[in-house]
């Protein structure tokens, strides 16, 4: 159990004080008392935390929060500064991350079949629990990383979810060797999977509203990089949609070729417009989602991650600018991936 916040140890933390557009100040900075680690958890001095369109959608109320004054942000890279009395596998000074999944029942259908994903009582970081938006945060030492030394703070912070989540859609969209993938919105998920599909041999075609997120894919190495609304040079056996744009759907199913399948990777999507059946998903075309991840889709990345080492595109924030950077994503003034960095 964490320590009450009415404490004699005190720090500050970002908290959504009320969901609402960022322009109505959702964030505010608040004193916390530094947290202190169940006998499971680990206390953990934040060095960098990735923002995530999933805070995004906290903060402005599209994602329903499940506790008052909840701290966001579940890219977390840091230090273990102390650690529970059952906890063997870290030590303190041991460089760890915490990523958006943070605990599951591990007793459900889901759990035993090694889909804790689906877990029906599956808690998230910077959702059910304070995340990394913060100088301190506690993280149960079963649901962390181990990180390796050397790659700076602010490029191994994305990686723990932009780079997941965009390793599970890869996944769930099935794209098969040397095949033709299509990525619809090219922000920080989009232009790490990218690079992962890229490093398995396919060809990726890049379709996303900004101009220069077009001109980013292409330094990255993407074949093409056109308007979300165009289409692509060429048929698609896959196609990952990162945008939380439900009118790109049907776009995306269109450019499908026969059983090339759709993974929607957001948690939030607006609405999706009406499927014209024959021309959508007749010919075998599939339209799945993507649910969070496991642990092992997040050890998977990171393996790989490691020997591909992709190019992490940082625009650079400090903790206390944390309200600006989510504007700034807001607004679509990002570039590849905001990220925050202690004080």
């Amino acid at each position: 159990m964490s320590a009450p916040d009415d404490g004699p140890i005190r720090t500050v933390a970002w908290v959504v004080e009320h969901p609402g557009p960022m322009a109505s100040g959702p964030l505010r900075r608040v004193g916390r008392t530094v947290p202190e680690p169940g006998p499971q958890e680990l206390l953990i001095e934040i060095a960098a935390c990735g923002v995530c369109r999933t805070d995004l959608h906290l903060a402005e109320g599209d994602l329903l929060p499940r506790v008052a004054r909840r701290t966001p942000g579940h890219q977390i890279v840091g230090r273990v500064l102390r650690r529970g009395a059952e906890v063997r596998e870290y030590a303190p000074g041991d460089r760890v991350g915490v990523a958006w999944l943070a605990g599951t029942c591990g007793r459900c259908r889901y759990c035993r079949a090694g889909r804790e994903n689906l877990c029906p009582d599956s808690r998230y970081t910077g959702w059910d629990l304070h995340g990394g938006y913060a100088r301190y945060t506690v993280a149960d030492a079963r649901f962390a990383y181990r990180l390796p030394e050397g790659p700076p703070d602010e490029e191994l912070a994305p990686l723990l979810c932009a780079g997941i989540i965009g390793y599970r859609a890869l996944e769930r969209a099935e794209l098969p060797a040397g095949g033709r993938l299509g990525i619809y919105g090219y922000g920080a998920s989009a232009h790490l999977t990218a690079q992962l599909a890229l490093a398995r041999g396919a060809t990726v075609h890049v379709l996303t509203r900004a101009e220069e997120a077009r001109q980013l894919a292409l330094e990255l190495g993407a074949a093409s990089a056109r308007d979300a609304y165009g289409a692509p040079p060429e048929p698609l056996d896959a196609a990952i949609l990162f945008a939380p744009v439900g009118d790109l759907v049907p776009v995306a199913l269109s450019a499908l070729d026969r059983g090339g399948t759709l993974a929607v990777a957001g948690i939030h999507l607006s609405d999706i417009p009406g499927l014209d059946y024959q021309r959508h998903l007749f010919q075998e075309r599939t339209l799945r989602s993507v649910t969070a991840n496991t642990r092992a889709d997040g050890r998977a990345y990171l393996a790989e991650a490691a020997r591909h080492r992709p190019v992490v595109h940082v625009q650079r924030y400090t903790m206390d600018r944390a309200d600006r950077a989510l504007a700034d994503l807001a607004a679509d003034r990002v570039t590849g991936v905001a990220v925050l960095v202690s004080d």
